[in-house]
């Protein structure tokens, strides 16, 4: 139990510390954006620019369908977590789903720049990325809070991925007739950190007559240097003893390139007419092969029943309550270590990719506004999620644009917001998909999610 809630402790510590989709999904339809290449390749700009270094384009994400608010709660004048014995039990269970998904993501630009060249628009880009994806069940919650009490708690399906990897991107969009414009980047990935660990099976069943515990779980972890420590133990009743070794820590040496990959992104626009226009893409369509897979599990399915132990009042039997308590610590103890199962070698897995479609309306009567509507589909197995926006976006003048939307989707309603200043020689934007709205003492995001997309780059030619 304890076990439990430092894991948790852990988990909304980690997600606390977290800065804040890796690209500002509100800048799609934002006339002037520079950027609106990541999530469409077809899209190309009027101008030129070059980056101005780690601060061009840099996107930071938070997103949750947990709010945060009913993880930290004010006791006292003090932000506490929900284990706080001073939280309402009923209160915080109403506000736990069955699944709850995190998404944290960073993406920050290098260097980069945007050309008129080879009959279109060119760029060229050195982004560094980074990725944190959390699956916590609701029984886990549950448990921690509740305590022990005669039911079941299925805590299967928790999992956490993370990444970390830089790449060098080369995209080119042209007109291939009056309404017809296609779009392609081809990206070289340099992996530096890749982490995988999955609970497949975590189940306790507590009935009167008997306890019953599952366990199967595995973490691979890609990561230059590193190595699982392991400790040994003498576990059993005396004369029986056996020795456990088992994962208590991990020891890194040195940090640096640890994997290699490619990726694509694909993208089309469609002008209909002067009034409509309809676009799709395909990003990061690819893979990194990760070396030095350092693997831990439990060896599959673990099971511990209770019910097997049958005690005696003998102090000198096998059986007796000494002995038989000394071994179901014993079993109890391997549901949740791991053993270490070395370096794998190599593994190559795919990434997260995301599905961008879009349709824009211009009206007769004002054609310096339009109407936007997006829908984007992270397709990432069970940390997949998606989005619908629908916005109003506005260029009263050539150097100014400006957008305002409202979402829907996995992580619940938001609105996001897009101010561009693009004149010659200068441009500078900033932007939210999700507002950062209240925060605790600490500064943590109380709502479900936050974000912040900011740039500032030299540019020039606007026609």
């Amino acid at each position: 139990m304890r076990d439990i809630k430092f894991a948790l402790a852990a988990v909304a510590c980690a997600v606390a510390s977290a800065s804040m989709a890796q690209n500002l999904q509100s800048s799609y339809f934002t006339e002037g954006h520079l950027y609106r290449h990541t999530l469409n390749p077809a899209f190309g700009n009027d101008q030129t620019y070059i980056s101005m270094p780690a601060l061009g384009n840099v996107n930071v994400h938070f997103n949750t369908n947990l709010p945060m608010d009913n993880i930290f709660y004010n006791v006292n004048g003090r932000t506490a977590l929900f284990l706080n014995p001073h939280v309402n039990t009923g209160e915080f269970l109403s506000g736990i789903n069955d699944k709850n998904k995190i998404s944290e993501s960073l993406k920050m630009q290098i260097l980069g720049v945007g050309f008129k060249g080879l009959g279109g628009y060119n760029t060229i880009e050195i982004n560094a990325r980074q990725s944190l994806d959390v699956n916590l069940p609701g029984d886990l919650f549950r448990m921690a809070k509740e305590g022990l009490e005669n039911k079941t708690y299925d805590m299967g399906g928790l999992s956490v991925n993370a990444n970390a990897y830089a790449e060098m991107a080369l995209g080119h969009s042209r007109q291939i007739n009056d309404q017809l414009r296609v779009g392609a980047k081809l990206k070289f990935l340099f992996g530096f950190a890749n982490v995988d660990a999955e609970v497949n099976t975590a189940r306790l069943t507590l009935r009167e007559d008997a306890w019953i515990g599952e366990t199967d779980a595995k973490i691979q972890a890609s990561i230059k240097g590193l190595k699982y420590e392991t400790e040994e133990k003498l576990r059993g009743p005396e004369g029986e003893q056996s020795v456990h070794q088992y994962v208590n820590d991990i020891d890194i040496d040195g940090v640096g390139m640890n994997g290699f990959g490619l990726a694509m992104d694909l993208g089309a626009e469609y002008k209909l007419d002067n009034n409509w226009s309809f676009s799709a893409a395909l990003l990061d369509l690819g893979f990194i092969n990760w070396s030095n897979n350092c693997v831990a599990a439990t060896n599959g399915l673990q099971q511990v029943r209770t019910d097997k132990y049958l005690f005696s009042v003998d102090d000198d039997a096998k059986n007796s309550f000494d002995n038989e308590l000394d071994r179901l610590t014993d079993d109890l103890a391997t549901l949740y270590e791991l053993k270490d199962q070395g370096d794998t070698g190599s593994r190559s897995k795919a990434l997260a990719a995301t599905m961008n479609l879009g349709v824009q309306y211009t009206p007769d009567f004002y054609n310096k506004l339009t109407f936007g509507l997006m829908n984007s589909t992270r397709m990432a197995g069970s940390y997949s999620c998606t989005d619908f926006r629908l916005s109003a976006n506005v260029a009263p003048i050539k150097s100014v644009s400006a957008t305002a939307n409202f979402s829907v989707g996995t992580f619940g309603c938001a609105f996001g917001w897009v101010l561009d200043f693009h004149p010659n020689a200068f441009n500078f934007f900033i932007g939210m998909d999700r507002p950062i709205g209240k925060l605790a003492k600490q500064g943590v995001p109380l709502s479900k999610g936050a974000s912040l997309s900011l740039g500032m780059n030299v540019a020039f030619g606007r026609k």
